[in-house]
């Protein structure tokens, strides 16, 4: 009882209870093979998941979680012939609980990551399609105040323009992470919005395609998302995603224009940082007004339209090593599409790519290792054993790992840039 109240369920004890209790026909459904807990950045309103446990053994077959599904949906509006309908052909799909559940060991570093999602190919479809796009935009930028370019970046990182948005049923691929996936709740709940939307007939599909996460559509929306900031801006009666580019514009920029976009304010911009710069202000806590950091002597590689009273944080992606980049409250915005720096930055030097402006003027610590993912744990375990707290050892550089690296760097004398190197994890092997 007490995993049912875990899922979430609305029903009567009772009603669970006579499940329970005439579940003869179907065995209790196993947990599916699993591989090691993984991170995931998706798209853009789909979670970033931490790695937590496996998902615990199931008290109901599939069959029967799907039977209380079914008043669930019924009780929130669903139409019961659709909800059958939908639900005729539906099995778990193990492709997405392996997905879930992955953590690969390497990633790649983020230079390498740049390079892609800012290729020449990428680049210079965006601006044909800027241009092409032109009129959209422009009616777009009257109605939400979001400038051309990061609409075309989103499009362009979400789906390389609409030419990849994903094969998976989003119906199966929901309904297997609700069932036996982590964060049962959060996806039961983008389960029933997605009934939803087929009931408003958004798509003219009968099958929802998205990722095997359920993001949706040319800008990659969760179903949600869909429901809050979708808008049909084609005029067609449909919030048409998946085939209107301009309605996915046009909800695209609805999202940033509710997430606190600045219209004709900069993401952000590379700087050069003084000699014997102090490299722990490089803390997305430190926030100093443009002007005060120009005043420590950080200055900007180009002008921008920045207001000098602008809010910013100093971001060193690479370490002391990399380049170095103070971040607005657009960057910020952005990171609410996507809560991923490395998102983020990607899309703002494609913006600046579409607008003509130079790439990354620093040049990145290419020859640096980057530590896999046993590799980080181990630091962050040698941290919190030499008395550094470094929160949990599991592989995610979060804030209480940089504060500990930051100390540790401060007793060895290297700039504290909160950096987990190579080098700092053998500097913590030594006896």
């Amino acid at each position: 009882m007490p995993d049912l109240l875990i899922r979430g369920l609305s029903h009567s004890a009772t009603a669970c209870l006579m499940l329970l209790l005439t579940a003869c026909a179907d065995a209790p459904a196993q947990p599916l093979a699993t591989a090691a807990d993984s991170p995931v950045v998706v798209s853009s309103a789909a979670p970033v998941i931490a790695p937590t446990a496996s998902a615990p053994e199931q008290l109901l077959s599939f069959s029967e979680w799907r039977i209380l599904l079914r008043s669930d949906a019924i009780a929130a509006g669903i139409d019961a012939d659709l909800f059958d309908r939908t639900f005729a052909d539906i099995t778990l799909d193990p492709k997405v609980i392996a997905a879930d559940s992955s953590q690969p060991e390497f990633t790649r570093p983020i230079w390498e990551y740049i390079d892609g999602a800012v290729s020449v190919s990428r680049v210079a479809q965006g601006r044909v399609l800027k241009a092409q796009y032109r009129p959209t935009l422009k009616a777009i930028r009257s109605a939400y105040e979001v400038d051309h370019e990061v609409l075309i970046a989103i499009w362009g990182m979400e789906s390389n323009y609409g030419s990849n948005i994903g094969s998976n049923n989003v119906i199966r691929s929901l309904a297997t992470l609700a069932y036996d996936g982590r964060r049962q709740v959060f996806w039961r709940t983008q389960l029933l919005a997605a009934l939803q939307i087929l009931q408003a007939g958004d798509n003219p599909n009968k099958t929802l395609l998205g990722s095997w996460a359920g993001a949706m559509g040319q800008t990659q929306f969760m179903p949600t998302t869909f429901n809050e900031h979708a808008v049909d801006f084609d005029g067609d009666g449909r919030r048409d995603l998946w085939n209107s580019a301009p309605d996915a514009l046009a909800s695209a920029a609805h999202y940033l224009h509710k997430s606190g976009w600045q219209n004709g304010q900069p993401w952000g911009m590379e700087v050069s940082l003084p000699a014997n710069f102090d490299y722990a202000q490089a803390d997305p806590e430190v926030r100093r007004s443009l002007q005060e950091w120009q005043n420590l002597g950080v200055t900007p590689l180009r002008q921008t339209r920045a207001d000098a009273q602008s809010q910013a944080s100093l971001f060193l992606p690479a370490g002391h090593r990399g380049p170095a980049f103070l971040l607005l409250n657009n960057f910020r915005t952005i990171l609410r599409y996507n809560n991923s720096t490395a998102y983020a930055l990607a899309i703002g030097l494609l913006c600046d790519a579409l607008d003509g402006n130079p790439g990354v003027q620093a040049e990145w610590p290419r020859d640096d290792r980057q530590l896999g993912r046993s590799e980080r744990v181990e630091l962050q375990e040698r941290l919190t054993g030499k008395g550094y707290d470094a929160g949990a050892a599991d592989g995610i550089i979060g804030a209480n790992t940089r504060k500990a690296v930051r100390a540790y760097q401060l007793k060895l004398g290297l700039p504290a840039d909160g950096y987990p190197s190579h080098s700092l994890l053998e500097q913590l092997r030594q006896p």
